[in-house]
C-alpha cells in the first residue's frame, strides 16, 4: 500500500485567543461576515473535502485530516494531515479554537482545490451561530457546511423514516439547521449552513455525499485518516495508508 505524505506541522498563530473571553470576542467579530445565501457549488460538481480531528489527551496532541473527493464519483483525489499541540482548552461552544489551527494546516497542505468543505460539526447550528463550519468558511473564503452526529442544544421533531426525510432544527422560532435522514430507518444527521452555502443546498450536498452510510463519505474518510495520523504520531509508527 502506498505511503501517505508526512503530516504537516501545526502552527498556532501568536494572536490566537488564550481565554474564553478573547475567543467569544473573535466569534462576535467574525460572525458578521458569515454568508448564508451562497449560492455555493452545484451538487455533484467539482470537489468536496471532508475535515475532521482526533485528540490524544495524554500527549496533548491533535491530528487533523483533509480528504478531497471528486464530488461526482466520490473517489478520493488527495488527502493531507497535520499534527500538533492542542491550541485551546475544551470549552463547549468554543471547540473551533481547539481544532482550527490543525484543520487549516491540513487544508494548506493540499494541492487540489478543496471545493466544498464538509465539517464534522456545526455551522450556524451553534449557540453563538458560529460553529466550526462557519468559522472555517469565513477564515478561508471556502464554501462550508456542518454535518453533525448530534443536535447539540437545539430541538426538532423526528423526521420520517425514509432517506431524505427532514425536519427543522430550531432555537425557539429560528431554524438553524435540519435533522436529515440519510439512510432509511437509521438515526438522522444534523445539517447546518456554514458559510457560502444556503441550508437547502447544504442538505442536498449531504444527501449526495452519503449514498450508502449515515455519514457523508467526506466525513468517513477524514475520520479514519485523522485517527490513523494521531495513532502514528503518538506511537511513532509510520502510517503506510
Amino acid at each position: 500500500m502506498r505511503a501517505r505524505p508526512a503530516p504537516a506541522a501545526v502552527t498556532v498563530p501568536a494572536d490566537w485567543p488564550a481565554t474564553e473571553a478573547e475567543a467569544r470576542s473573535v466569534q462576535d467579530t467574525l460572525r458578521a461576515r458569515v454568508d448564508l445565501t451562497g449560492p455555493g457549488p452545484e451538487v455533484a460538481t467539482g470537489t468536496a473535502t471532508g475535515v475532521d480531528v482526533a485528540y490524544d489527551d495524554v500527549s496533548g496532541l491533535v491530528a487533523a485530516a483533509a480528504v478531497v473527493l471528486d464530488a461526482a464519483t466520490l473517489e478520493v483525489v488527495e488527502e493531507a494531515t497535520a499534527v500538533g499541540p492542542v491550541s485551546f482548552p475544551y470549552v463547549p461552544g468554543l471547540l473551533a479554537f481547539r481544532e482550527l489551527p490543525a484543520v487549516l494546516a491540513a487544508l494548506a497542505a493540499l494541492t487540489a482545490p478543496p471545493g466544498l468543505v464538509v465539517c464534522d460539526g456545526y455551522g450556524v447550528a451553534h449557540p453563538r451561530r458560529f460553529g466550526l463550519a462557519s468559522h472555517l468558511g469565513v477564515l478561508t473564503g471556502l464554501p462550508a457546511v456542518g454535518v453533525a452526529k448530534n443536535p447539540f442544544t437545539f430541538t426538532y421533531e423526528p423526521p420520517g423514516e425514509r432517506r431524505g426525510d427532514q425536519t427543522p432544527l430550531t432555537d425557539g422560532s429560528e431554524e438553524v439547521g435540519r435533522a436529515l435522514r440519510t439512510r432509511t430507518a437509521v438515526k438522522p444527521v444534523y445539517v447546518s449552513a456554514g458559510h457560502g452555502v444556503p441550508l437547502d443546498r447544504a442538505v442536498a450536498h449531504t444527501l449526495h455525499l452519503a449514498p450508502a452510510y449515515r455519514l457523508p463519505e467526506t466525513t468517513r474518510h477524514a475520520d479514519a485518516l485523522c485517527r490513523a495520523a494521531l495513532k502514528a504520531a503518538v506511537t511513532g509508527e509510520a502510517d503506510q495508508g
